[in-house]
């Protein structure tokens, strides 16, 4: 059986956080509308007659994206019509750019942990276009609500450099977390502002034909994109096998069932017969506007990541993993400048317990209940002795529970960590001749009784023992038996 090797390109639209819409001044907040076909004018509904101006702060966060993405941006750069005649797209076009788009020839580098070391991406262009209406079926009904429509729309497209899907995954994540990093998008896949759409085709390995591809739409979280792909993949090398032939088609993700559906076939670019922008001319970006935007520039993921390792000793792996969050990386580094603790125990509580905590809990990382002035002084309790590691588990919980300070709940609980000798030399004795037969098993050679012997000083101590000195003790304690 033949091995194939995937061809994965990605487009990722991505809705811009502007007040107006792309081309009129209807209020782009479409998901506060009190009403469906409220936030509309005959711009964005296509009424004719009506004439377009575009939102030059869109312009301004498109530039940022790709500068960001390490793109050029094009000194010249104009909109043209896409046509096609859908519910949801009022005007019976589209008005986006094609052969002149805002930013090209970027690149992103993804998967740097793997063995082959990174690999990189290159980003084909990121260009402006408007966002379509949103269109509910109801039975053999499908009602149109024109709120969204003209909204800003960033698309960012790849080359098909993608040869696995954990390589599709990061860079999905990557760009996600440079679009929250410069704040020209929320991120939330959910609410529909962030969509991805996979062009997926698969190869002999050691081809480097480009065959026959699919493109699966809409796909609106991290896990569709994962899933999409790989049964996409997975769907055409079967296919291939059996003596079929793959179809130029778009594609649905059918989550409930886990499988790709064929929808219509797939549009080639002259089939939108594209043709300038008659009622726009073209946007002139000169290069003093690209160098204030480049100076504006926030300090990106990857180079944040490497400031995390040189200077708080994290691997790159904890690195990133805290940039892959804006609202992670700034709670550790708010937390780290508040704690006395290394910073890497800090992480290390972060990437552990909090995020733990966050996700059982579903909680907005920008609006969680324990700040990081507080996890800091947990974690100094902990680090100082005052609490053991287990009770500072127990103490974190009942920050999210009760929005208490840890120093409030060790006091109230009298959860403060025993680490007087005398006073644990007394527990650990009494153990110890409560459980002769378990002391004769650990004398015997049977290692594995002295964490059990250990679990019974912390439940007698409810758990306030010093592991430090309880080990040290029973060590001493346990030594003595066996060599009277």
């Amino acid at each position: 059986m033949t091995t194939y090797e995937p061809v994965i390109g990605l487009e990722i639209h991505a809705e811009l956080r502007t007040h107006s819409k792309m081309f009129c001044g209807c209020s782009a907040d479409y998901a506060s509308a009190p009403e469906p076909n409220t936030l509309i004018c005959p711009v964005c509904t296509g009424l004719p007659g009506a004439m377009p101006v575009v939102n030059q702060k869109a312009i301004e966060q498109a530039i940022l994206v790709g500068l960001a993405l390490n793109c050029t941006i094009n000194p010249t750069n104009a909109f043209a019509r896409k046509n096609y005649f859908y519910p949801d797209l009022p005007k019976g076009y589209q008005i986006s750019q094609y052969e002149h788009p805002l930013a090209s020839h970027g690149w992103l580098e993804v998967l740097e942990d793997s063995e082959a070391g990174p690999q990189r991406i290159g980003v084909t262009r990121a260009h402006l276009e408007e966002d379509t209406a949103k269109l509910a079926h109801h039975g053999d009904h499908a009602l149109v609500d024109f709120n969204r429509a003209g909204v800003p729309l960033l698309e960012i497209v790849s080359e098909p450099d993608m040869h696995t899907v954990e390589a599709a995954l990061d860079y999905a994540t990557k760009v996600r977390a440079i679009l929250r990093t410069l704040g020209v998008n929320s991120g939330d896949m959910e609410k529909g502002v962030l969509r991805f759409e996979a062009n997926v085709s698969v190869r002999p390995v050691g081809s480097t034909a480009l065959n026959t591809r699919t493109e699966i739409k809409n796909l609106n979280s991290f896990r569709a994109l994962a899933r999409a792909t790989a049964y996409e993949i997975e769907r055409q090398a079967h296919l291939i096998e059996s003596g079929g032939t793959v179809i130029q088609q778009t594609m649905g993700w059918d989550e409930a069932h886990g499988v790709t559906v064929a929808q219509r076939g797939k549009e080639e670019a002259h089939d939108y017969r594209y043709f300038p922008e008659p009622d726009l001319t073209p946007l002139e970006i000169d290069a003093a506007r690209v160098d204030a935007a480049r100076a504006a520039l926030p300090e990106l993921p990857v180079a944040r990541t490497q400031r995390f390792v040189k200077d708080y000793a994290l691997t790159p792996k904890e690195a990133r993993l805290l940039n892959s969050e804006t609202a992670l990386a700034d709670y550790f580094e708010a937390a780290v400048q508040a704690a006395m603790s290394p910073a890497r125990t800090v992480n290390h509580w972060i990437a552990g317990e909090l995020l733990r905590s966050v996700n059982e809990k579903g909680l907005d990382l920008e609006a969680l209940p324990v700040p990081p002035g507080r996890l800091a002084a947990l974690v100094d309790l902990v680090t100082g002795g005052t609490i053991n590691a287990n009770t500072g588990r127990e103490v974190l919980g009942e920050m999210f529970a009760s929005g208490k300070t840890p120093e409030t709940i060790v006091a109230e609980k009298n959860l403060s960590q025993v680490s007087d000798q005398d006073a644990l030399l007394v527990v650990v004795t009494q153990i110890l001749a409560d459980n002769p037969g378990e002391v004769a098993k650990y004398l015997a050679g049977k290692e594995t009784v002295f964490q059990w012997l250990m679990g019974q000083v912390a439940r007698a101590t409810r758990g306030k023992a010093d592991p430090k000195v309880t080990r040290e003790l029973l060590e001493q304690a346990l030594a003595n038996k066996k060599h009277p």
